[in-house]
């Protein structure tokens, strides 16, 4: 993926209709309206039902040094997805967080959405570690997560309380070798 379709105005239209590009102020309202479909609020680790405010407030603390992305199919916005780089002694990692569309899901946007992140993460930001928690019963997402690398690395029995019973989540992560350097050119 380019650059630019990540931190640029101007965004690539992927061969399945979908488009990726850089999340906006002006997304915001879209994707809280996202973040309080039940799908979501049951596949995610997130509280639904948030004002566009409280979303807002939390995208720009938990992703303001991050990438975020968001996608966007016949002119709706149908995911959103991002990576929280970690700082300091562990600036070589970030956390991916991912939401789709309800009534988008097998159609290849959350595909869509990790590919934007992995090669953001391996091309431009250099990571070596992104790491996840997501929910041991949400096989789509976790075969999602292996297509790109992600192998579990442990589960945390009764994590997250989902529709009033503590549920089970697995941690999964995805390891980079360090980015080649480029051949020195003679003098």
């Amino acid at each position: 993926m380019k650059n630019d379709t990540l931190h640029g105005s101007e965004a690539t239209p992927l061969m399945n209709g979908i488009t990726i590009k850089a999340c906006e102020p002006a997304d915001m309202e879209a994707f809280t309206a996202i973040m309080s479909l039940p799908g979501v609020r049951r596949g995610t680790l997130q509280l639904g039902y948030r004002s566009v405010e409280q979303i807002t407030a939390w995208h720009e603390r938990r992703l303001g040094n991050g990438v975020t992305v968001c996608a966007w199919l016949d002119g709706q916005l149908v995911g959103h997805a991002g990576l929280s780089v970690y700082p300091r002694a562990r600036s070589h990692g970030a956390e991916l967080g991912i939401c789709v569309h309800d009534a988008y899901h097998g159609q290849g946007v959350g595909t869509a959405l990790v590919r934007a992140l992995v090669d953001s993460a391996d091309g431009a930001l250099g990571l070596r570690r992104i790491e996840l928690t997501v929910y041991a019963d949400n096989a789509p997402a976790i075969a999602l997560y292996r297509k790109f690398g992600f192998v579990e690395e442990g589960c945390s029995r009764g994590y997250a309380l989902r529709d009033g019973v503590l549920a089970d989540v697995l941690h999964m992560a995805r390891l980079a070798e360090a980015p080649a350097f480029a051949p020195v050119a003679p003098l």
